[in-house]
Protein backbone atom coordinates (compact mmCIF):
# COMPACT_ATOMS: atom_id res chain seq x y z
CA UNK A 1 0.00 0.00 0.00
CA UNK A 2 1.44 3.37 -0.97
CA UNK A 3 1.68 6.39 1.32
CA UNK A 4 -1.35 8.12 -0.22
CA UNK A 5 -3.50 5.07 0.52
CA UNK A 6 -2.19 4.77 4.08
CA UNK A 7 -2.72 8.50 4.57
CA UNK A 8 -6.34 8.21 3.51
CA UNK A 9 -7.02 4.98 5.38
CA UNK A 10 -5.74 6.31 8.73
CA UNK A 11 -6.64 9.96 8.20
CA UNK A 12 -3.05 11.12 8.68
CA UNK A 13 -1.22 13.44 6.33
CA UNK A 14 1.58 12.05 4.22
CA UNK A 15 3.90 14.51 5.96
CA UNK A 16 2.88 13.06 9.34
CA UNK A 17 3.60 9.52 8.13
CA UNK A 18 7.02 10.58 6.84
CA UNK A 19 7.71 12.40 10.12
CA UNK A 20 6.71 9.36 12.19
CA UNK A 21 9.09 7.24 10.17
CA UNK A 22 11.92 9.79 10.29
CA UNK A 23 11.84 10.12 14.09
CA UNK A 24 11.49 6.38 14.65
CA UNK A 25 7.88 6.35 15.76
CA UNK A 26 7.15 3.68 13.18
CA UNK A 27 9.74 1.28 11.75
CA UNK A 28 11.36 2.11 8.43
CA UNK A 29 8.99 1.40 5.56
CA UNK A 30 10.44 -0.58 2.65
CA UNK A 31 10.51 1.07 -0.74
CA UNK A 32 9.69 -0.44 -4.09
CA UNK A 33 11.95 -0.37 -7.17
CA UNK A 34 10.79 3.16 -7.94
CA UNK A 35 11.75 4.35 -4.46
CA UNK A 36 8.15 4.77 -3.26
CA UNK A 37 7.21 3.72 0.25
CA UNK A 38 5.37 0.40 0.12
CA UNK A 39 3.55 -0.19 3.42
CA UNK A 40 3.00 -3.79 4.49
CA UNK A 41 0.20 -4.98 6.75
CA UNK A 42 2.66 -4.90 9.65
CA UNK A 43 3.63 -1.31 8.82
CA UNK A 44 -0.05 -0.39 8.80
CA UNK A 45 -0.56 -2.04 12.19
CA UNK A 46 2.22 0.20 13.55
CA UNK A 47 0.60 3.28 12.00
CA UNK A 48 -2.73 2.31 13.56
CA UNK A 49 -1.10 1.67 16.96
CA UNK A 50 0.75 4.98 16.94
CA UNK A 51 -2.34 6.89 15.85
CA UNK A 52 -4.35 5.30 18.65
CA UNK A 53 -1.70 5.99 21.29
CA UNK A 54 -1.15 9.57 20.11
CA UNK A 55 -4.93 10.03 20.10
CA UNK A 56 -5.06 9.40 23.84
CA UNK A 57 -2.15 11.72 24.45
CA UNK A 58 0.90 9.48 24.77
CA UNK A 59 4.01 11.56 24.17
CA UNK A 60 6.09 10.90 21.07
CA UNK A 61 9.10 10.17 23.28
CA UNK A 62 7.26 7.37 25.07
CA UNK A 63 6.23 5.78 21.80
CA UNK A 64 9.77 6.01 20.45
CA UNK A 65 10.99 4.30 23.62
CA UNK A 66 8.34 1.59 23.21
CA UNK A 67 9.33 0.97 19.59
CA UNK A 68 13.00 0.81 20.58
CA UNK A 69 12.20 -1.79 23.23
CA UNK A 70 10.07 -3.74 20.77
CA UNK A 71 12.91 -3.85 18.27
CA UNK A 72 15.23 -5.27 20.95
CA UNK A 73 13.12 -8.41 21.06
CA UNK A 74 11.18 -10.57 23.48
CA UNK A 75 13.51 -9.92 26.41
CA UNK A 76 11.94 -6.43 26.66
CA UNK A 77 8.34 -7.62 27.02
CA UNK A 78 8.20 -6.82 30.72
CA UNK A 79 9.68 -3.36 30.18
CA UNK A 80 7.13 -2.65 27.43
CA UNK A 81 4.31 -3.83 29.65
CA UNK A 82 5.51 -1.60 32.51
CA UNK A 83 5.76 1.36 30.17
CA UNK A 84 2.17 0.82 29.04
CA UNK A 85 0.95 0.34 32.61
CA UNK A 86 2.53 3.66 33.63
CA UNK A 87 0.99 5.43 30.66
CA UNK A 88 -2.41 3.90 31.45
CA UNK A 89 -2.12 5.24 34.99
CA UNK A 90 -1.38 8.72 33.67
CA UNK A 91 -4.25 8.46 31.19
CA UNK A 92 -6.70 7.49 33.93
CA UNK A 93 -5.60 10.50 35.98
CA UNK A 94 -6.14 12.80 32.98
CA UNK A 95 -9.55 11.23 32.38
CA UNK A 96 -10.55 11.90 35.99
CA UNK A 97 -9.46 15.52 35.62
CA UNK A 98 -11.41 15.81 32.38
CA UNK A 99 -14.48 14.30 34.04
CA UNK A 100 -14.32 16.99 36.75
CA UNK A 101 -14.05 19.70 34.11
CA UNK A 102 -16.98 18.20 32.21
CA UNK A 103 -19.14 18.21 35.35
CA UNK A 104 -18.23 21.84 35.97
CA UNK A 105 -19.14 22.75 32.39
CA UNK A 106 -22.46 20.92 32.72
CA UNK A 107 -23.24 22.90 35.87
CA UNK A 108 -22.34 26.16 34.18
CA UNK A 109 -24.51 25.36 31.15
CA UNK A 110 -27.39 24.42 33.46
CA UNK A 111 -27.12 27.82 35.18
CA UNK A 112 -27.22 29.57 31.81
CA UNK A 113 -30.27 27.55 30.80
CA UNK A 114 -32.03 28.46 34.06
CA UNK A 115 -31.24 32.13 33.52
CA UNK A 116 -32.61 32.01 29.98
CA UNK A 117 -35.85 30.33 31.14
CA UNK A 118 -36.30 33.01 33.82
CA UNK A 119 -35.79 35.80 31.27
CA UNK A 120 -38.19 34.17 28.83
CA UNK A 121 -40.85 33.98 31.55
CA UNK A 122 -40.48 37.69 32.31
CA UNK A 123 -40.81 38.49 28.59
CA UNK A 124 -44.16 36.73 28.50
CA UNK A 125 -45.57 39.13 31.12
CA UNK A 126 -45.04 42.28 29.10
Amino acid sequence: MFIAEVSEKYDLSQDTLRYYERIGLIPRVNRNKSGLRDYTEEDCRWVEFVKCMRGVGLPVEVLIEYLGLFQQGDETQEARKELLIEQRKLLRARMEDMHKVLERMDDKIERYEQTIVKKEKTLGRV
